[in-house]
């Protein structure tokens, strides 16, 4: 499979980051992973932390080369995740869970399958158009469902960060959700990105973002417009972006391979706002 892939975080105007995400990939498969930790609750940036690395460790054991049965991997593994999230709370005596949204997207034999809790999206970027393949688990997102705002003003609504579904959700607070597989044409862009990105932007400009052939470029430039446009109220923003195709190199991997991005040198002062970058050194076609 040819793919070049490309992920990066900003802290935008908060004091800490508690985005999250890492990729993982063999001969035959490719899997992206973002979680954002819920600042309303304890130890949010754990939350994620543990979302993704329990996704990159399943990755290690199941894919030989291939995951035998996506979709059901998607959705045990958000149990997973949300199991050990409650578990180190109660290790930890937290008096609560720390809690994370999560998305989640499986590329192999041609196919895209998702899985998400929360408001992280994926997208399928496609012809020049946006689709985003997962459906908000948030107040304003049911509101919109039934008609009582417009899809314009969820953007903006002040309960807009009330989340109905998260990893590490009490009792039915927590579910997860999959989307039925897509079958994947050459040059298409899988985007998976916490709010920070897609709240400030309008889907037009998500879908023109990665015309260029330079994947880093493209998700460096678009993050510089998410962030500078919310100024100093910029929620952390992190992405993970991968283009399937002919265009892309193909990576050897006879054993699983997982990148988790590191946010370790990061600034953590609300005035500045950091950046980190992971990459494939040589899978972007430039």
């Amino acid at each position: 499979m040819k793919f070049g892939v490309y992920q990066a975080s900003r802290i935008g105007g908060r004091k800490y980051n508690q985005d999250r995400a890492g990729y993982a990939y063999t001969d035959a498969a490719l899997l992206l992973v973002l979680a954002d930790g819920m600042g309303g609750h304890l130890h949010g940036e754990v939350a994620a932390q543990i979302a993704v690395q329990t996704f990159m460790d399943a990755f290690k054991l199941a894919a030989q080369p291939r995951i035998a049965q996506p979709e059901a991997f998607l959705r045990d593994i958000l149990r997973q995740a949300h199991d050990e999230i409650v578990r180190y709370a109660q290790q930890q005596h937290l008096g609560g869970n720390p809690g994370t949204t999560c998305a989640v997207a499986l590329v192999q034999d041609g196919q895209a399958y998702w899985a998400h809790a929360g408001d992280s999206r994926c997208y399928l970027l496609r012809d020049g158009e946006a689709a985003a393949v997962t459906h908000d688990h948030s107040v304003v997102q049911q509101w919109a469902d039934w008609g009582i705002i417009g899809a314009d003003e969820m953007k903006t609504h002040p309960d807009r960060n009330k989340i109905t579904n998260c990893l590490g959700g009490v009792g039915d607070a927590f579910y997860p959700d999959s989307t039925p597989p897509l079958a994947l044409l050459q040059g298409d862009v899988l985007l998976l990105c916490s709010d920070g990105l897609w709240s400030p932007l309008v889907d037009g400009e998500l879908a023109t973002g990665f015309r260029s052939a330079v994947l880093s470029e493209m998700l460096e430039q678009m993050m510089d417009r998410a962030v500078g446009r919310e100024g100093a109220r910029a929620d952390n923003t992190t992405a993970v972006v991968a283009r399937i195709g002919d265009t892309e190199n193909e990576q050897p991997a006879a054993e699983p391979v997982c990148v988790v991005l590191d946010l370790s040198g990061e600034e953590s002062l609300s005035t500045v706002l950091g950046r980190t970058r992971t990459d494939i050194q040589g899978f972007n076609s430039a």
